[in-house]
């Protein structure tokens, strides 16, 4: 299937490693051109000239995505090496503090939510005037199964429960100016150096529990498995899905390993 994607040019928070990776180098494939925003410049620059070798173009810039002011430059700046924008993707995200109520500290949710739903609304905000110049474009915000189903850590599910109504409104919002945004919604995903990776050296009983208890086919999901359903809702091939929230999650019982208590 042509996902009509060739020349579109990307933008992915968090995409030096893990899912934002996958996503960079699943669009990479389809012929984007991929701009990368990541904390670490050496992260970036491994994750460019990875990326490279499949011939695309590719723009980095090292900035924290909490910091409004750098967020919009990065964005500018990636617009400008790209020669514009079409696709959005916020996959930055996280717990910052202990993430539960009874372990955090003052101001960890709030920080929280910046990182998570916040950047993601202002990324969509410094975006959209470049989306706007390209005749429109496509969102997508990478939130979690956590979002709709709650479970340690608090914080983070409550920021992830706000990342999928932002889409659902966003996409109300701006579908005049031919705006698509969407949320996708991973399950636990496993992969080398991952949250799930290190759970599974450290707590090997637990991690087999939740294994054997929470997934039916008996397996937590792969980064491809998340990169591919995202790459076709970015793509004019799902050009009439927006305001919805895709699970990928291989119908994930229980959203965590860990246990309030």
């Amino acid at each position: 299937m042509d996902l009509g994607l060739t020349g579109s040019r990307a933008l992915i928070t968090g995409g030096s490693r893990g899912i934002g990776f996958a996503i960079a180098d699943a669009l990479a494939a389809e012929g984007v051109s991929i701009g990368l925003i990541a904390r670490e410049a050496a992260g970036l620059a491994d994750a460019a000239a990875r990326l490279g070798a499949r011939g695309t173009k590719v723009v980095t810039v090292a900035a924290d995505v909490t910091d409004t002011a750098a967020l919009g430059q990065a964005t500018d700046d990636i617009a400008a090496g790209l020669g514009g924008l079409d696709l959005l993707v916020a996959n930055a995200g996280g717990t910052v503090g202990g993430g539960n109520i009874t372990e955090s500290g003052p101001g960890d949710f709030t920080a929280t939510f910046a990182l998570n739903a916040g950047h993601a609304a202002e990324l969509i905000r410094a975006g959209r005037s470049h989306l706007r110049a390209a005749g429109g474009g496509s969102v997508v915000i990478i939130s979690s199964v956590t979002g709709m189903h709650p479970a340690p850590r608090t914080a983070y599910a409550a920021a992830k429960a706000a990342e999928i109504h932002l889409a659902a409104t966003a996409a109300q919002e701006l579908a005049p100016e031919n705006i698509r945004v969407n949320a996708v919604s991973p399950g636990s995903i496993l992969f080398p150096g991952g949250g799930w990776d290190s759970f599974s050296r450290n707590y090997p009983e637990d991690f087999a529990r939740f294994v054997d208890n929470d997934f039916p086919f008996g397996r937590l999901g792969r980064l491809e498995e998340v990169a591919d359903v995202v790459t076709f809702v970015l793509s004019k091939r799902a050009s009439w899905v927006t305001g919805a929230n895709i699970n990928v999650d291989g119908a994930q019982i229980y959203p965590s390993a860990r246990r309030f208590g």
